[in-house]
């Protein structure tokens, strides 16, 4: 089983130089780096690394001019000439992956060496869409409904595999064929947060499954660029508006939407900010409805049923 890695970047030199040399140590069959328009030295550090480490390289003309693109041995790196956000940076990647499993790293992901090996088990199962990766200090996702919105958390650490709510988009493996039949990540939540909660969501009522392997081991640094370069309002607002958004877009149980709505409000009375929120959602409304009726047409299990698995 041949592997694909995939690490967007912005602006986060420093934790390449830190980093991705232990990625490349894996033995992975492909590497891939797609940088986001950053400023800070991290184009001049992954043209270098590629010079001093691999042979020729040479310029693809399949991409259009906001590209440039540059192929070597094991290291491909993709130039965006600005930031295109988080979902749309690891779609390119996975398109231009050669390797039927992608796996995605954040920047600040280091895993240890013989991460892929437990990998291959698991997509012997061809059922499993993807794979959490063994985080230390995290376990398999829990998903919950709660008054009327979706929450999630980690559940009980075990030592083997263990079904999971979401994969996560900063440190899991993806088999590519489904990736592509589900559409990837939604760029509808740029810049960041539950594109990967809802991808694995889509996958759940296809009929697929999730799972976390705690033998797949991987540290997350928790020094990436969201944290970094934007002030927490803005985070937790986001966080909150693509909550919105997943639910708007995937539940379609009628008493669950019911429910949403009713507590929908209560939120909008006890907390004026949130019209900002809601405000922000129905904006998006027009893009979502499509996607809802295609989850309502596709979906071979309920909402009910996978909150009933956690």
């Amino acid at each position: 089983m041949k592997f694909s890695i995939i690490i967007p970047n912005w602006n986060g030199q420093k934790l390449l130089e830190k980093n991705l040399p232990a990625v490349l140590a894996t033995g992975a069959n492909e590497v891939i780096v797609v940088d986001n328009g950053s400023t800070d030295g991290s184009v001049e550090y992954l043209r270098n690394l590629e010079q001093k480490r691999f042979r020729s390289i040479e310029k693809t003309k399949e991409f259009s001019k906001s590209l440039n693109v540059y192929n070597s041995i094991a290291l491909r790196v993709i130039f965006n000439k600005q930031n295109l956000g988080f979902a749309k940076a690891v779609n390119q990647g996975v398109k231009e992956a050669k390797n039927e499993i992608v796996v995605l790293l954040n920047n600040d992901v280091v895993p240890e060496k013989d991460f892929l090996k437990p990998l291959e088990e698991d997509f012997k199962d061809l059922k499993v869409f993807a794979v959490s990766l063994g985080e230390t200090g995290w376990s398999w996702a829990r998903g919950r409904w709660i008054k009327g919105f979706v929450e999630h958390e980690s559940g009980p650490r075990t030592k083997t595999p263990h079904i999971s709510f979401w994969a996560s988009g900063g440190s899991g493996a993806f088999r590519k064929d489904l990736w592509e039949k589900l559409g990837g990540f939604d760029e509808i939540f740029r810049p960041f947060y539950w594109e990967d909660i809802d991808l694995s969501y889509r996958a759940w009522k296809r009929g697929y499954k999730i799972i976390w392997d705690p033998r797949s081991v991987v540290y997350h640094q928790h020094e990436g660029t969201i944290g970094v370069h934007f002030p927490q309002k803005y985070i937790d607002f986001i966080s909150q508006r693509n909550q919105l958004l997943f639910i708007i877009k995937n539940i379609t149980n009628l008493p669950m939407i019911f429910q949403n709505r009713i507590y929908l409000w209560k939120r909008l009375l006890a907390n004026f900010g949130y019209w900002k929120v809601l405000g922000a959602v129905l904006l998006k409304v027009p893009r979502i409805s499509p996607r809802l009726i295609k989850e309502f047409l596709e979906s071979k299990v309920s909402d009910k049923e996978i909150f009933a698995k956690f």
